[in-house]
């Protein structure tokens, strides 16, 4: 059910994407980051006009306390997020210097109401 719940998410992310005009270039991709034997995973990779946006999707359905999804983004998976950004990057051969950001996308399913969308853009930046 949480995959579900999460892939929902991320089918609603990607729509939300394209009516801002985002072209999506990846998706769910699944690889090991450079220089390690960490394994990344970037949830949406996207492109609006020269920027390339590395996506989040945090989802939560009837969340039983007030936590935020994009709250559970913690330290760690922001570092693996840039990591991951950058291998993508390098694995496509595009300049690292070419314009970049890593921003989340977090959605809430309450019973009764359609799903709450929110969108950081460039939340996550390599000084955390």
């Amino acid at each position: 059910m949480v995959k579900e719940v999460g892939k929902k998410g991320e089918e609603i992310a990607v729509e939300f994407l394209k009516k801002k005009g985002y072209k999506i270039l990846d998706r769910n991709c699944v690889f090991k980051i450079l220089g390690s034997f960490q394994r990344g995973e970037l949830d949406i990779v996207a492109k609006k006009g020269d920027v390339f946006c590395f996506v989040e999707v945090k989802t939560l359905k009837n969340p039983k306390v007030d936590i935020l999804p994009e709250e559970k983004i913690n330290l760690s998976k922001k570092k693996k997020l840039i990591l991951s950004a950058q291998s993508w990057l390098v694995k496509n051969k595009i300049p690292l210097n070419c314009k970049w950001q890593i921003d989340v996308i977090s959605i809430t399913f309450k019973e009764g109401k359609g799903p709450q969308v929110f969108h950081f853009e460039n939340a996550i930046s390599d000084f955390c």
